[in-house]
C-alpha cells in the first residue's frame, strides 16, 4: 500500500486509527483486527507500526500536512485511541490546530490512575469492551464487545494431523497465549500441567507468547519447575510467533487455558473458540459473559490451581468431550462475536460523534 496521501484522499480522511506502541501487544492485535474493517466503512488511515493489510498507513509526513487539509466532507476527523499516549498525542495535535473529535476503547478492569482519568476526561466518547471495564470509568460509555475473523480463526480440516506435524510427543495439545507473565496466569497453566500430563501421557502443552527482559526471572523459574517435573519435552515455550502463524497453532491444541488473574477483555478466548478448541477460563475480564460454563466451555475460580486442575481433568480424561464443546464454541463465537457486529457498532459511536460536532468546510458539507 501506498504511503503518500495525495491532497484530495488526505483531506477526505474521515478517521486516523494510531497505534503508538512500538513493542505487539494485545492492543495492538485488537487493532489490526478491527482497522480493515473500518477501512471499509469510512475513509480512514492508520498511524504507527504493524500495520495490517486492508487499510492505508499514515505517515509522518502525512500527519503533518494533515493540519493544513481541513476535511472536505464538512465534519470532524476522528482520531480513536485504545492507550493513554493515544489519548496523549490526539490532545496535543487538537492543542496545536488539528481539531479531531477524540475517541477512547477502554479495555481494562481495574481502578484508573489520575492520569488517565484526566485523558478519558477530555475524550468526545469512550467506548468500553465489556460492562464490567465501564464500571470502572467516571463516565458513560458505549459497551462494544469485542469479535473475531472467523474465517482466520478457524477449525482445521483435521485436528489430529495438526497436532502430529508439530512433532509433540502425544495426541492432544493444551495451550495458553499472550504475554508471558503473573497477571495473565502463566504460573497457573504451568503449575496444572505439572499435575495433569504425568496422569495423560496423550497430552503435551504450549505457551506461546512475548517474555519481557524485565520478566525474565519470572519465566526462567518456571522453566526450572518445568525440568524438576521431567516434562521439559512436553511443555514447550515457543516464544512470540510471527502473527501469521498464532492461529495454526488455535487448530494443533484442543484444549485453551485462559488463566489470568487479571483482564481487560480476553480476546484470546474468542480465537480459540472460534478455532473449535475447548476452552477453560478464570472468571477474568470478559470469560463469564463469553462461555456458558460446562455448555461452549469451563470457567473456573481465578487465582485457584486446585480449580483450574478440577476444570481441567475431565476433558483430559475423555478427549471424546473436547470436539463436541469446541463445536458449541465457535457456533457462539459465529453468533455473537463476529468482527462486522463490532465494526458496524463502533461506526455508530463515530456517527454520534459527527452528529454532535462539526467542522466547516471549504468545499460544502459532505454526507455520509
Amino acid at each position: 500500500m501506498s504511503r503518500q496521501f495525495d491532497d484530495e484522499a488526505l483531506a477526505a480522511l474521515d478517521v486516523i486509527i494510531p497505534n503508538l506502541n512500538w513493542r505487539y501487544s494485545g492492543g495492538t492485535a485488537v487493532n489490526r483486527t478491527i482497522a480493515p474493517l473500518i477501512a471499509k466503512r469510512w475513509r480512514a488511515a492508520w498511524c504507527g507500526p504493524d500495520q495490517p493489510e486492508g487499510i492505508r498507513a499514515l505517515s509522518l509526513g502525512d500527519l503533518m500536512r494533515l493540519r493544513f487539509r481541513p476535511p472536505t466532507h464538512g465534519k470532524v476527523r476522528i482520531w480513536h485511541a485504545r492507550r493513554n499516549v493515544e489519548m496523549l498525542a490526539g490532545l496535543f495535535l487538537n492543542l496545536i490546530g488539528y481539531r479531531f473529535a477524540l475517541i477512547f476503547n477502554s479495555a481494562s478492569q481495574r481502578k484508573k490512575t489520575w492520569l488517565t482519568n484526566f485523558l478519558i476526561a477530555r475524550m468526545d466518547a469512550v467506548i468500553a469492551t465489556s460492562a464490567i471495564a465501564a464500571e470502572f470509568l467516571k463516565r458513560p460509555a458505549t459497551v462494544i464487545l469485542h469479535g473475531v475473523d472467523t474465517d482466520l480463526y478457524s477449525p482445521p480440516a483435521d485436528r489430529t494431523e495438526a497436532f502430529a506435524a508439530t512433532g509433540l510427543p502425544g495426541k492432544y495439545g493444551i495451550g495458553t497465549f499472550g504475554r508471558v507473565r503473573k497477571q495473565k496466569g502463566s504460573d497457573l497453566f504451568v503449575e496444572a500441567m505439572r499435575r495433569l500430563l504425568p496422569k495423560y501421557p496423550d497430552f503435551s502443552a504450549v505457551i506461546v507468547g512475548l517474555t519481557t527482559v524485565d520478566n525474565l526471572p519470572f519465566v526462567e523459574g518456571l522453566k526450572r519447575d518445568i525440568a524438576a517435573a521431567g516434562l521439559a519435552e512436553r511443555i514447550r515455550f515457543l516464544g512470540e510467533l510471527p502473527v501469521q502463524e498464532v492461529p495454526l497453532w488455535y487448530q494443533r491444541i484442543s484444549i485453551y487455558v485462559f488463566a489470568s488473574r487479571v483482564e481487560g477483555f480476553g480476546l484470546t478466548m474468542l480465537e480459540a473458540m472460534a478455532a473449535g478448541d475447548a476452552v477453560v477460563a478464570t472468571r477474568a475480564g470478559a470469560a463469564e459473559m463469553i462461555i456458558t460454563d460446562g455448555d461452549d466451555g469451563v470457567l473456573a475460580p481465578i487465582d485457584d490451581v486446585d480449580a483450574l486442575v478440577a476444570a481441567l481433568e475431565p476433558l483430559m480424561r475423555e478427549p471424546e468431550r473436547i470436539e463436541a464443546m469446541g463445536e458449541r464454541a465457535r457456533a457462539r463465537v459465529v453468533d455473537a462475536f463476529s468482527r462486522d457486529r463490532e465494526a458496524d457498532e463502533i461506526s455508530a459511536v463515530y456517527r454520534q460523534v459527527w452528529a454532535a460536532r462539526r467542522f466547516p468546510s471549504r468545499t460544502g458539507e459532505g454526507q455520509r
